[in-house]
């Protein structure tokens, strides 16, 4: 019997990383000011959120 690789759980926090670095990659930004501004995108959509 084959045994099956363990997967790892996905996570949101691994997708907004993997937008910033695909998004790093066609801009020539780096990763780290692309997440950080996915979080801030984060925030205000939970505030807008919340508001309605």
């Amino acid at each position: 019997m084959l045994s099956r690789a363990t997967s790892t759980k996905i996570t949101k926090q691994k997708i907004y990383r993997s937008v910033a670095s695909s998004t790093a990659i066609e801009t020539g930004e780096a990763v780290k000011k692309i997440e950080q501004n996915l979080e801030q995108y984060k925030v205000k959509a939970k505030v807008i959120g919340s508001a309605r």
